[in-house]
């Protein structure tokens, strides 16, 4: 099991794309210097850390924000809520209500938000 630093965000669906959103979160969250951690499919890095591609055990994760679509979750699911973070931010596009009540029987927090704008904020 992997100890992560407090307040960490693991960022799923990570891209190595300057283009795509969750590219552009990593950028934002290290920017105010909230550790993070990127997870995708496509080997590479952002601004320096390298993307995971499997799925180790974390303890501490508080956040997990999502850059996949429902369909998708579908396989990544019990995985996110083996998890046990604190909260899940669905970010645009990634809407899922039958998730989301899995996630909240567990007492996790969620949220249909953008994690760019919740940082720009100040509401992260």
């Amino acid at each position: 099991m992997i100890k992560t630093p407090p307040k960490a965000t693991l960022v799923l669906g990570a891209s190595t794309n300057p283009e795509r959103y969750s590219f552009k979160a990593v950028h934002a969250l290290l920017g105010q210097n909230l550790p993070v951690i990127p997870l995708g499919v496509k080997k590479g890095s952002i601004a320096g850390i390298e993307i995971i591609n499997d799925r180790p055990e974390f303890e501490g994760v508080d956040t997990v924000t999502l850059y996949i679509n429902s369909n998708v979750q579908q396989d990544w699911q019990d995985y996110i809520l083996s998890l046990n973070p604190r909260r899940i931010i669905f970010n645009p596009g990634t809407e899922n209500p039958e998730f989301y009540a899995r996630a909240q029987k567990l007492g996790i927090d969620v949220q249909e938000a953008c994690t760019l704008v919740l940082l720009a904020t100040n509401q992260f």
